[in-house]
């Protein structure tokens, strides 16, 4: 039985060490985990320290109190793993890590896989042990501990995009490992011969059904954290219970890997949770997922490493040849696949180049840590396994993280120095540089209006600026200073400043609950495009991804596919409703971001910059705006309370920030600043979301309809009995030449184009068309292409004769214009 209080002093004490163990690292230049792994291997081996040096027993029990704490590897995994992979899927730009996906997916999990066949055959010849043993040896080396490595490239300044690969390879490495290593335990626990097709297929159901669980779980926490009020301690709370409930679940219900379940659970919640929770939130949230990230992370360092010099305890010299084939097989496997896996996706375009010196560090950087001893601390523990090869995994496995941690990490700086990964690009350069030479130019004014306002002597004025006055003498070549660039990689840098603006205003809309999440979510996405395609392409990547954002959403596209198969008008209702509100929303960010082009762009890359992008923009404007007057046409009164919606709770939010604008002045008290913002919150949450009626009633329809006004009620009835309200979409084929005439439309709104050899016509609102193939009994002699979004009548052939004998004075309108249209088809053809 343990003391309770006196393990929470111990932990208290080593969270006390870790505290220094930051600085301690910074200022030595190393990684923290170096640090904090020599710290716990340090405690571990203060007892035989204590005892060579003769201590008294009082050292010797109060290093006891370190290195018999009651935790095992179960508590390791159940109580830390969990909140080290949800946090590490929490930080991930999802979207920018789909680029490298494959590249990503090779290096985690088919890696993973090729590494431990290689250790593990490597290892066999010589450690007389089972394959099976061997193999589970390269599953626990297999996890890496990215932290180091990624606070080091951030530390000298590598490339995003390094980081991005070590951290999406990390997050999916760790949990295809621990995948590996349940398996291959299982079947040493089983004895008899290893089936590797089984264990392989087992790992896949594993790691696949965990990806299922986690994906669930965290649509369940998205659906869930709209209901919370905007609270975001709730929030943060809720993450926690779910990052705890994916692994339990995945483990004990489903019997899949919990890892991965919460991985996938914090990806998901990654991908979508930035337009489910205002911006402030998302920040607070990440916030404390970090803090408690840091917290498990320096726990579980210092708390494995204590029982490294218990596991190095029985090691001899034939582990020092076993530890040399596992650091040749693992390191010759990574650049097996960095080097022959990697090139051939280059090649088939699934991923972007990876380039050597990313390559080098990459594999230079694969270091081990405390996971890799936590997954040696299960296999010491477990019972059923014989002490033997209990010893082999606890000694090799040790000395594989030391080596990585103490080598590799101490000199992984100077090798990112060495090929040349700590240097911005030319565009980054440049940039950096104009932005220099502007915020010097600002702060000099600054200081001049301070020194006026204050009466500072000029002596002293020019003693604080005189350092920004040189600096600007260095730097101040006006264009000079991006001469190195052409105007073509001006123009691309320029164009992903405005993305990211985008992507900004689209969070700001959030913020002032202007917009819906999925608009969000969308309009995200949208900037992200358009910032990749300037990277990738400049200004034609630019402009295709502005292109593809008013595109029809595959969301769209499958509910107009169930509206035709299964008239079900509903989910089509939704989607074109999302879509009239996310047009509605670019438009007012792109006239945002054409104000920003004009006043920053000019600034920093000079005017003729300045006036491509505010052309580009401006085009773009003018395809946003064409779409959603498209719209408007068909839904005005929609568009205006959604104008009129938008405009209120921007000002609701104009009121806010002016309340905490004179409660931080102290010019009103808190209480009454509280009571202002309650009543402009109930007015926010008051305000109703508009109705969106897809306009599809029949009766409404024929109402619209000329040819039809002089109908009386039952008339009007029967007719309405038998057409059948139909909707196209832009672009959309209604019916093509050649196709067996079956019904006649008539257009209630909106335009289509009939085209005829060498003679389109355009029909509107109130004509029809169709109607000659079903008097001739001829196939159709023209397509016919919705211009705009349309809704019409159809009345099928069955019904034509009972229509036309029924109602004469239609059957005349349109006898008359069929004749009128077979002559002037007739003559067309004559003529040609």
């Amino acid at each position: 039985m343990f003391d309770t209080g006196l393990v929470l002093s111990v932990i208290a004490g080593l969270l006390v060490l870790v505290c220094f163990c930051q600085p301690l690292a910074a200022r030595l230049g190393l990684p923290q985990s170096v640090v904090l792994a020599a710290v716990g291997v340090g405690i571990g081996a203060f007892p035989a320290i204590a005892s060579l040096l003769g201590s008294d027993s009082s050292f010797n029990a109060a290093a006891d109190l370190f290195t018999g704490l009651p935790m095992t590897s179960g508590t390791f995994i159940y109580v830390f793993l969990p909140l080290l992979v949800f946090e590490a899927g929490i930080v991930t730009d999802v979207r920018r890590s789909i680029e490298d996906g494959a590249a990503i997916l090779v290096l985690a999990v088919m890696a993973t896989v090729i590494a431990m066949g290689v250790i593990g055959f490597a290892l066999w010849p010589f450690a007389r042990m089972p394959l099976t043993v061997c193999l589970l040896l390269g599953a626990i080396v297999s996890t890496t501990d990215p932290a180091a490595v990624i606070a080091v490239f951030r530390d000298v300044g590598a490339p995003a995009r390094l980081t991005r690969l070590v951290e999406g390879e990390a997050l999916l490495n760790d949990a295809a490992a621990i995948a590996l290593f349940v398996v291959l335990l299982n079947m040493i626990l089983a004895g008899g011969q290893p089936d590797i097709v089984v264990g392989l297929a087992d790992f896949a159901v594993a790691f696949i059904g965990g990806g299922v669980v986690g994906y669930f779980a965290g649509r369940l926490l998205l659906t869930i954290l709209p209901w919370l009020g905007d609270d975001r301690l709730s929030e943060g709370t809720l993450s926690v219970a779910f990052a705890y409930l994916s692994f339990i679940a995945a483990e004990r219900v489903f019997h899949m890997s919990g890892v991965v379940a919460v991985l996938a659970a914090g990806l998901t919640l990654s991908a979508r949770g930035r337009s489910r929770v205002s911006p402030e939130n998302w920040s607070f949230l990440v916030d404390l997922w970090e803090q408690l990230a840091y917290w498990a992370r320096s726990l579980i360092f210092v708390l494995a490493s204590i029982r490294v010099p218990r596991f190095l305890l029985e090691a001899g010299w034939h582990d020092l040849v076993l530890l040399a084939v596992l650091i040749a097989a693992a390191f010759g496997a990574r650049v097996f696949a960095l080097f022959c896996l990697v090139p051939p996706l280059e090649y088939l375009g699934l991923t972007p180049r990876i380039e050597a010196p990313y390559k080098i560090a990459i594999t230079w950087g694969g270091l081990r840590g405390a996971l890799t001893l936590v997954l040696a601390l299960g296999v010491t523990e477990n019972s059923a396994i014989p002490h033997e090869i209990q010893r082999f995994v606890a000694v090799v496995a040790t000395g594989f993280v030391l080596v990585t941690l103490f080598i590799n990490g101490t000199t992984l700086r100077a090798v990112i120095g060495l090929l040349g990964l700590d240097r911005l690009s030319p565009r980054d350069e440049a940039l950096r540089d104009r932005i220099l030479v502007l915020s010097y130019a600002e702060a000099q004014d600054a200081a001049r209006e301070i020194a006026e306002v204050h009466g500072i002597s000029r002596a002293t004025l020019e003693r604080v600026i005189a350092p920004y006055r040189e600096n600007m003498a260095r730097l101040d070549r006006e264009e000079a200073e991006i001469k190195h660039l052409t105007e073509r990689d001006r123009l691309a840098v320029a164009l992903v400043s405005l993305a990211n603006q985008e992507r900004g205003l689209a969070l700001q809309t959030l913020r002032d609950r202007i917009a819906s999440p999925g608009a969000v979510q969308t309009l995200l996405g949208n900037a992200d495009h358009l910032a990749d395609g300037a990277r990738a392409t400049g200004r034609r990547g630019y402009q295709r991804a502005g292109e593809a954002s008013l595109a029809l959403t595959f969301g769209f596209r499958f509910a107009y596919v169930v509206y035709r198969r299964l008239r079900l008008i509903r989910p089509l209702a939704d989607r074109l409703a999302e879509r009239v509100e996310l047009l509605l929303i670019m438009r007012l960010i792109v006239d945002r971001v054409i104000g920003f082009n004009d006043q920053q762009i000019a600034r920093l890359f000079g005017p003729r910059i300045a006036e491509l992008t505010h052309e580009i923009v401006a085009q773009r404007r003018e395809a946003v705006v064409g779409a959603v007057d498209a719209l408007r046409r068909q839904y005005p009164d929609y568009l205006a309370e959604l104008e009129a919606r938008f405009l209120r709770q921007a000002t609701l939010r104009h009121e806010i920030t002016r309340y905490d604008s004179l409660y931080e002045e102290g010019l009103i008290s808190r209480e009454i600043h509280d009571d202002l913002k309650r009543g402009v919150l109930g007015a926010r949450a008051a305000e109703p979301q508009p109705h969106f009626d897809i306009g599809l009633d029949t009766h409404q329809l024929v109402k619209q309809l000329d040819i039809l006004a002089s109908l009386d009620e039952p008339q009007f009835d029967r007719v309405c009995r038998l057409l059948r309200p139909g909707f196209a979409v832009p672009g959309e084929a209604i019916f093509r030449r050649g196709e067996r005439g079956d019904a006649v439309y008539f257009i209630a709104s909106g335009a289509v184009e009939v085209r005829l050899p060498g003679k389109p016509m355009r029909l509107g609102s109130g004509e029809f068309f169709g109607e000659l193939a079903l008097l001739s009994g001829q196939p159709r002699q023209a397509d016919v292409v919705a211009l705009t979004y349309c809704r019409f009548l159809v009345l099928r052939q069955l019904d034509f004769e009972h229509f036309m004998s029924a109602n004469p004075e239609a059957r005349a309108t349109i006898n008359r214009v069929a004749e009128a249209r077979r002559k002037g088809n007739a003559g067309d053809a004559s003529a040609s």
